[in-house]
């Protein structure tokens, strides 16, 4: 009886080959079902620690509850306006997707010397708050926050809403679905899935991504003036998105730097108080 004799090596070659790609796509498929099931650890970065009290770090502040449409009782702060030049105005300050609003206590600040209140708003999981956070959840936290600056006195009528990078998302959603004073846009993006492009080229991001955060098309429904703030030097929102945001019909005033990173403090300093403003200027908030 003849012995077995071994498969060809073309066709054990086929096999290798076979089993190398099959391996390969078992690889791929799951790092692209970790990265889905993990994509928010890569858009949120929230301090989750406490803040101190508003009057801690803030003069005149004042720590605000504010309760959200699902149930979450989230904290904020409420700085006045500085009396002897107070427009009568408030600020509705939406935050990026980073730190707590301890670090925006310059804004805040500079925006009180200007004549607003401001209310500092920090997101569900951010500063000590209950949840996590998503761009429906952060929706609703925006809600609820300008319906707590109503409760005190500031409708939307008098309000401006800022949005800091991701928080252009959140603040241009809550424009077009109720209508501010204003809208002031910093290191606006022109939605969630251009900015992961940027960052993580090799990936099918506009299949992976569950948020969207599309600035451009919520700006498409605001009836308000909207100024934009950006640097061409930014690192984290590329300056061609904000630029193409500045474009868009409803903008009124642009500011552009010329060398500030994303979070360097003039970017949360003078300039942009400054351009809040000179838009509230514009609405006869003066």
């Amino acid at each position: 009886m003849p012995e077995p004799q071994p498969d060809p090596p073309r066709r054990t070659g086929a096999r290798t080959l076979v089993r190398a790609v099959l391996g390969s796509g078992v690889v791929a498929l799951g790092l692209l079902s970790l990265i889905w099931s993990w994509q928010r650890s890569l858009i949120y970065f929230p301090d989750e620690g406490a803040v101190p009290a508003a009057h801690q770090v803030l003069p005149a502040g004042q720590d605000v509850r504010h309760r959200t449409a699902d149930g979450l009782d989230l904290g904020a702060w409420f700085v006045p306006a500085q009396p002897e030049v107070d427009r009568q105005m408030a600020v509705l300050y939406l935050p990026g997707n980073g730190g707590n609003r301890a670090g925006r206590t310059q804004i805040g600040e500079e925006l009180a010397q200007r004549g607003f209140a401001v209310l500092l708003v920090d997101y569900r999981g951010f500063g000590a708050n209950p949840g996590r956070p998503s761009e429906e959840g952060l929706a609703a936290d925006a809600r609820s926050a300008q319906q707590a600056l109503a409760e005190l006195g500031y409708g939307p009528d008098r309000t401006i809403y800022v949005g800091e990078s991701l928080g252009t998302g959140v603040a241009a959603r809550l424009a077009a679905e109720v209508p501010p004073a204003g809208l002031v846009l910093r290191s606006p993006m022109t939605h969630l899935a251009d900015v992961a492009r940027a960052h993580y080229p090799f990936l099918p991001v506009g299949v992976l991504l569950r948020e969207d955060y599309d600035v451009v098309g919520h700006l498409g429904r605001v009836r308000a003036p909207v100024a934009v703030m950006y640097s061409q030097v930014d690192e984290v929102v590329p300056a061609e998105y904000s630029a193409r945001v500045a474009g868009a019909e409803q903008v009124v005033d642009t500011l552009v730097l010329t060398d500030a990173g994303h979070n360097d403090p003039v970017m949360f300093g003078a300039p942009l108080a400054d351009l809040v403003a000179d838009l509230a200027d514009r609405t006869g908030g003066s």
